[in-house]
This record gives structure tokens, C-alpha cells and sequence, in this order.
């Protein structure tokens, strides 16, 4: 008997090592010391001490249960982009600038090139932030996972000067809420999607002319990064005075989660189009229009809140930085919380 027998490969996971590295290197940044491969990552903070008071962010996350179309399309080049988005998203929301990124894949069956796939999306993700991807972990779980299945989770750690955190204290009426368009989906309330559309690879495979795609296409579509878009406005001379990103619990619980004690948020519902993947879901689903704005971002994947005189420069930095944004509604006095209207 030996470990290979019980169920884990060693050989194999030396093998996941070698074939990730290229994807890895494409993500550092002259901060990361050492090489691939240690037992733990090192980053370098000479550079942060500029800052009055550098102050740490961090974020973690996994990617739920999209994972499981992952599985069924045979496509793991993307989920990694989502795990990196969910971390990284968060840690923006504070005005931070995420530094590094850990990942951690459990399997079922070390599959080398399956999990080198995995990673380069991990790595894809890292690059569209700015984030180093100093480490990470591949876990095989034989008897505890099925072979051909895996989970997949992140950690980032990121830096803001304490004076230029994004709180929410400074909102007041008459501030303007800006929506940053999402790709779809992201990786918040599969659980419902899975029940509503028959997860097999025909319908996976099924295009709808209302989509321009087929619906696996839709809805694996990965989680978009929104670094580069609030560090646009940053260096736009624009304050954000808060910041909501619009995960698991939609407009109903991530909205409230930025404003102090005294103001509410309004969002028109009209200000912008939701995207048909969402109207598909709802109709196919048959579910009540409150239960779509407490469980999907709906076409918003972000929402900042600014200043009425900065609203124009704010949104010339996001388009700027590639991103689709629209004015959605405003901050006013009132018990907190949101109303959609």
C-alpha cells in the first residue's frame, strides 16, 4: 500500500505545479520576493510607506455553486476570473488596491492540466486587477469528493491610506448613485438558477435568439473586475464616498450595507436595461420581482455614490476604464435602507 493507492497522487501534483508556473509569473509584481513553489508567499512593502497610514483590506471568497456548470460544460478556464472578482470587488469597495492573491482548490482526482486550467483563469483574474498571485494550495480529497469534481476559494490582501477609505460617513441627500454595468450572473444565487433551468449539457447548449448566445454561455460568463473603474475615479480627483457591491442578497442587502444612520438610497428601476439572462431567469422561474432584486445583481454590479457636481467626471473615469455605467438614483434623508421605485 501507498498514498498513490489510497487515492492521492503526488507525482500528479508536481505535475499541476509545473504546468501552472507560466501562468503565475505573468502575474507578479516587483513587490513578490522569492520564487514559485515556497512554503509561503513573501511581498515586499517598501512601497506602501508613502502612505500617512497604510491600512490593510482583505477579502475572501469561493465561487458557490456556478462552480457546477464549470462541471457539466467541461469549461474551467473562467470560474478562477469569478474567484479573484468576488475577493478583489470587495476589497476595491474600500478603496483599496488589492496587492495578492491565494487560491485553494480542493479535488476529488488531481487532474494536472484541468487544475493548470483552473489556475489560469486564477491568474487571468490577477491580471485584470493588478494582483500578484504569490501561492495557493491544490488539496486532493479521494472518498470525500467525487473524482471529476472540485471547489475552488481565494484570498486577497490589498492597501489603502487610512484617510482614503470609503466608508459611507461623509453621504448625504442629494448625493448620486452611479451603476457599473455586470457581465450577467457573476457568482451569486445558482442554487436558484440550478432549479429553475434543467442543468444538463442540452440545456446548457440550448442558444435563445434573446441572449445572442446559448444559455451555458450566459450564464458562465465570468464576474467582472472593477479595480481599474473605482481606481479611474480616484484618479479623476473624485471622491467616492460609498461603495456597494452587489453580490449574494442583491439591491436589498448589499445597498444598505454602505449607507450611515439618517439617509436611504433610491434606485430607479427604469435608469438602465436589465440584461435578458435576467428576464429569462424570472420568467422561466416564474419568480416574484422582490425575490430578483434580493438574490441578482441585475445587470448592476456595482453601485458608487458621489457628489452631484462629480457625477459626470466620475463617469467618464469608469467608461474610461472600459466600463459601462449609468446614474440609477440618489441618497436621501429617511430611516436607512433602499427603496426601488
Amino acid at each position: 500500500m501507498d498514498y498513490k493507492k489510497a487515492g492521492v497522487d503526488i507525482e500528479a501534483g508536481y505535475k499541476s505545479v509545473e504546468l501552472m508556473k507560466k501562468y503565475v509569473k505573468e502575474t507578479m509584481r516587483p513587490e513578490v520576493l522569492g520564487g514559485i513553489g515556497g512554503f509561503s508567499g513573501a511581498f515586499s512593502l517598501d512601497k506602501i510607506k508613502t502612505m500617512e497610514k497604510p491600512t490593510l483590506v482583505s477579502g475572501t471568497d469561493g465561487v458557490g455553486t456556478k462552480i457546477k456548470l464549470a462541471f457539466l460544460m467541461d469549461k474551467h478556464d473562467t470560474v478562477g476570473i469569478d474567484c479573484v472578482a468576488m475577493c478583489v470587488n470587495d476589497i476595491a469597495c474600500a478603496g483599496g488596491e488589492p496587492l495578492f492573491f491565494l487560491d485553494y482548490i480542493a479535488c476529488g482526482k488531481n487532474v494536472p492540466e484541468k487544475i493548470a486550467t483552473i489556475v489560469k483563469g486564477v491568474a487571468e483574474g490577477c491580471k485584470q486587477c493588478g494582483a500578484a498571485l504569490i501561492g495557493g494550495e491544490t488539496a486532493e480529497h479521494p472518498g470525500l469528493m467525487p473524482e471529476d469534481e472540485y471547489d475552488l476559494a481565494g484570498f486577497a490582501v490589498g492597501v489603502v491610506d487610512e484617510k482614503d477609505l470609503i466608508t459611507g460617513k461623509d453621504l448625504k441627500a442629494g448625493d448620486v448613485l452611479i451603476g457599473i454595468a455586470s457581465s450577467g450572473v457573476h457568482s451569486n444565487g445558482f442554487s436558484l438558477v440550478r432549479k429553475v433551468f434543467e442543468m444538463t449539457k442540452e440545456s446548457l447548449d440550448t442558444y435563445y435568439d434573446e441572449l445572442g448566445k446559448t444559455l451555458g454561455e450566459a450564464l458562465i460568463e465570468p464576474t467582472r473586475i472593477y479595480v481599474k473603474a473605482l481606481k479611474s475615479i480616484k484618479d479623476a480627483g473624485v471622491k467616492v464616498k460609498a461603495c456597494s457591491h452587489i453580490t449574494g442578497g442583491g439591491f436589498y442587502e448589499n445597498i444598505p450595507r454602505m449607507l450611515p444612520e439618517g439617509v436611504k438610497a433610491v434606485v430607479k428601476k427604469d435608469s438602465y436595461e436589465v440584461p435578458a439572462i435576467f428576464k429569462l431567469l424570472q420568467k422561466k422561474g416564474g419568480i416574484e420581482e422582490q425575490m430578483m432584486y434580493n438574490t441578482y445583481n441585475m445587470g448592476i454590479g456595482m453601485i458608487v455614490a458621489v457628489a452631484a457636481a462629480d457625477v459626470d467626471k466620475a463617469m467618464k473615469a469608469i467608461e474610461a476604464a472600459g466600463e459601462t455605467c449609468y446614474v440609477v438614483g440618489n441618497i436621501q434623508d429617511g430611516e436607512k435602507g433602499v427603496t426601488l421605485c
